[in-house]
């Protein structure tokens, strides 16, 4: 019975509890709002959860969606990753979206219209994202421009080149490009030996040791070079790294441009899951991105201090988060009640930290009650 108490304890336990919690009661809190917008669908959602559930009860089909899983949760990944680097600048990068797009359409179009290969194809992403980070850093480092302003605006810039560029790709009865598999097979990630654990899943590329790849490189960047150092300086007190040297407006513009670089290369992982670009595709990138980051510090309370820890979080907050996002979809629900699903767990993630410091803080003071009325 001890060793269950102290299990329990365990801040590990604690932190996986809580997240299973504090999804359940998101999806509880989301269920009494449908019950009160539509009360005979509200059970048929349900339903659909569990036959879904029960449809996919084989180990092979599992394992297939497993792979599936890992796959869409590296574009999450990405996001929440540029969230978190330029959080650690002290900007926000509210382009994402403009970005995810504008990634997903220079892999596209150098695919089916230059015929590059893979790995030409990702750095002309990168690079078509980082250009719009660096455009957007010296306008706010010389011009003191917000990158709230700039960042929405370029994203417009972003949306209407993609639309002209793409319709050199574009399929002529349809509004969508060229399928990458058909038209441009020498651009498609190639496939890694971990497809055939599980059950042989095409979709599984080297996307995920990519994304695994990039995540350590940021965690080199900002923990073990001087230039993460300045970089994190400018976060913290840009007048202090001013006075030290630091050239606070460059820092910016890296800074930015480093960030809009991996939403790019997130859209371009999306592009080569999906096999085509569509302009919303980067709809709400940056709500996912915080999304990842705040369930992720959420589980992780006071352990995310370090560095490494927080992306270790950004990962579990990505993993979580389109854990969630799949359980809504299986229920059939529409798009509007999938976003409202997505805020009440995230907003109960938010909430979760503080709650659980204020059980912490009842359960200090009565045990200092009870022991102050043994010594009386």
């Amino acid at each position: 019975m001890k060793q269950n108490k102290n299990i329990l304890k365990n801040p590990g336990v604690q932190s996986l509890l809580t997240s299973l919690l504090c999804i359940l009661l998101g999806l509880f809190i989301g269920y009494l709002v449908l019950l009160l917008i539509n009360p005979t669908g509200a059970w048929g959602a349900i339903t659909n959860v569990m036959k879904n559930f029960l449809t996919y009860s084989s180990a092979k089909a599992q394992l297939k969606y497993l792979g599936n899983t890992l796959v869409r949760t590296a574009p999450l990944l990405m996001c929440s990753l540029s969230v978190l680097f330029v959080y650690k600048v002290g900007l926000f990068n509210i382009g994402a979206a403009g970005q995810y797009v504008a990634g997903a359409c220079a892999c596209l179009y150098a695919a089916l219209y230059l015929h590059w290969h893979w790995l030409p194809c990702m750095l002309l992403a990168i690079a078509a994202g980082a250009l719009l980070g660096v455009i957007s850093g010296l306008l706010k480092s010389s011009f003191n421009v917000s990158e709230v302003i700039s960042g929405i605006m370029l994203n417009w810039i972003a949306l209407y080149i993609t639309n002209m560029l793409l319709t050199n790709v574009k399929e002529a009865t349809s509004p969508y490009t060229y399928q990458l598999k058909a038209e441009g097979p020498q651009a498609i990630l190639p496939q890694i030996s971990l497809s055939k654990l599980l059950s042989s899943n095409q979709y599984v590329t080297i996307a995920i040791p990519l994304v695994i790849l990039v995540s350590v490189a940021v965690w080199i960047l900002l923990e073990k070079t001087k230039l993460g150092y300045e970089l994190r300086a400018t976060g913290c007190n840009p007048v202090m790294s001013r006075a030290q040297g630091v050239n606070t407006g460059l820092m910016k513009v890296i800074g930015l441009a480093l960030s809009n670089g991996v939403v790019a290369l997130s859209g371009a992982l999306l592009c080569q899951y999906q096999g085509y670009t569509d302009v919303n595709m980067g709809r709400g990138a940056v709500v996912i991105g915080l999304a990842a980051v705040v369930i992720g510090q959420a589980v992780l309370g006071r352990r995310g201090g370090r560095m490494a820890v927080q992306l270790g979080g950004v990962i579990l907050g990505a993993v979580i988060y389109y854990i969630v996002y799949q359980v809504i979809i299986f229920a059939g629900f529409d798009t509007d009640l999938l976003k409202m699903f997505s805020a009440v767990v995230v907003a109960v993630f938010l909430g979760a930290p503080h709650v659980k410091a204020q059980l912490k803080a009842h359960s200090r003071s009565k045990k200092g009650d009870s022991g102050h009325a043994k010594n009386e």
